[in-house]
């Protein structure tokens, strides 16, 4: 562990060393959450729904739901890359070293604000509703991982790799871009499964606010009491969760610099 995770008391994602899966690996998980979207739809074809649960439970309003999901997890993870790998970046710097621990106690002070509390100050003190609300309240949720797995990435990078690349007469930025980033790589990509993963469950209480999503199954069953309803939505968001989870597997493993 680098002396930024153990100083912040941090635990950065680290991945494991890479095992390169077998196709029997890469077709479990799809497999698995195929059969449990199977088993759902059995299940509920089989209840005898009332109109509420039908109003809810029917292929429109699901497919709805989950699209709205898979919008509000893709366009946040997106941008909480475009402003927290920079800002990582940015802060392994030696010219940031003053304000390191400022910015880190900030974000992470952030960070423990439940997310339902920060929707609610966007949509009560600021009047900011809908989707683009929703997206500010993962943004500033899911930063912490990337940040810190991308700081703790660039600075586990071997300083004699670096000395090695200046000796070599390459800039700082070409240090920065050809050794620094590609080496970082696969800390860097923990960090975004894991930001995708959270932004996927926090993503249900964007409901709250108007952004739609899967929690609006899961509020309607609850505001009705009906459990089916609940188990639907729930279920849903859990395989939408593993899958993209999965995908991003997928991707880090293709991503990854090969040798590491």
């Amino acid at each position: 562990m680098t002396t930024l995770a153990r100083d912040r008391g941090v635990v950065a994602q680290t991945p494991p060393r890479v095992r390169h899966r077998s196709l029997t690996g890469y077709v479990v998980m799809p497999v698995i959450l195929a059969l449990v979207c199977l088993g759902l739809y059995l299940y509920v074809g089989s209840r005898e729904l009332d109109s509420i649960e039908a109003r809810s439970l029917n292929a429109a309003s699901l497919a709805k739901a989950t699209w709205e999901h898979v919008q509000l997890t893709a366009v946040s993870t997106l941008l909480t890359l475009i402003v927290a790998v920079p800002l990582g970046i940015l802060l392994t710097r030696p010219f940031t070293r003053r304000i390191r621990p400022y910015v880190l106690t900030l974000l992470t002070l952030g960070q423990a604000v439940p997310t339902i509390a920060v929707l609610v100050l966007l949509a009560v003190a600021f009047l900011f509703l809908g989707f683009q609300a929703a997206v500010v309240g993962l943004v500033l949720y899911a930063i912490i991982p990337v940040l810190l797995n991308t700081m703790v990435g660039l600075e586990q990078v071997d300083e004699s790799v670096l000395e090695a690349g200046r000796g070599m007469g390459i800039s700082k930025f070409g240090v920065l871009r050809r050794l620094e980033l590609p080496l970082s790589v696969p800390i860097i990509l923990a960090g975004v499964r894991t930001a995708l993963v959270i932004n996927v469950g926090t993503a249900t209480l964007t409901t709250y606010i108007n952004a739609g999503g899967l929690g609006d199954i899961i509020v309607a069953g609850l505001s009705t009491n009906r459990v089916l309803i609940q188990i639907v939505g729930a279920a849903l968001t859990a395989v939408l969760a593993l899958l993209i989870d999965y995908l991003a597997g997928i991707a880090e493993d293709f991503l990854r610099p090969k040798g590491l």
